[in-house]
């Protein structure tokens, strides 16, 4: 059955090393504001420590994450084992945004593979770490990863990743800036 941890332990290293997806969940403080959760993949994500986690943050349709951090900091990752012994990991914390533009994206952006389409790098410090079962997860079969987004932003180019970025990833669907929006749309 579950247990609770203080931090990632080398088994639970282990069993995130495995896995191919992972899930992203934030809020934000309004009652009437949307959860949102996020599948992420391409090898995207880093342990750093018994309490330090990154991910590199990929352009996509949406930012909420980015602006739910910055209001409150929360993040709650999970892993499922859709292969192999049935079992659910998921990692409490508290986040912040690093952006291409700041003074530790260098040191950040090399833990990771180059992409293209490279929004941000999320880094999460874990207070609780939980497993639980995972006997209802269905057994799915990992056949590679999808290579559509790479494809996408090669065709588009960096000037359209700036644009689209620009009126995409700006504000939340609820209306919250992005820290992100905020770089790129610096007041005069």
């Amino acid at each position: 059955m579950g247990k609770v941890l203080d931090g990632i332990t080398e088994e639970v290293r282990r069993f995130i090393a495995k896995q191919h997806l992972f899930f992203v969940a934030t809020a934000p403080l309004a009652e009437d504001g949307h959860v949102n959760v996020s599948p992420k993949g391409m090898d995207c994500f880093r342990i750093l420590g018994a309490n330090l986690v990154a991910y590199l943050d990929l352009t996509g349709s949406g930012n909420e994450t980015s602006a739910h951090i910055a209001e409150n900091r929360r993040i709650t990752f999970m892993f499922c084992a859709f292969e192999g012994s049935p079992n659910i990991i998921r990692l409490y914390g508290e986040g912040r945004t690093i952006l291409p533009g700041d003074k530790e994206w260098q040191e950040w952006a090399g833990r990771f593979p180059a992409h293209l389409s490279a929004r941000q790098i999320m880094v999460a410090e874990i207070h609780r770490v939980s497993t639980s079962c995972g006997y209802a997860v269905p057994l799915f079969e990992y056949k590679g990863e999808r290579e559509t987004l790479t494809r996408y932003w090669e065709a588009k180019g960096q000037d359209a990743l700036a644009s689209y970025q620009r009126e995409k990833n700006s504000t939340t669907i609820d209306g919250l800036p992005t820290p992100l929006g905020a770089a790129l749309n610096p007041r005069a």
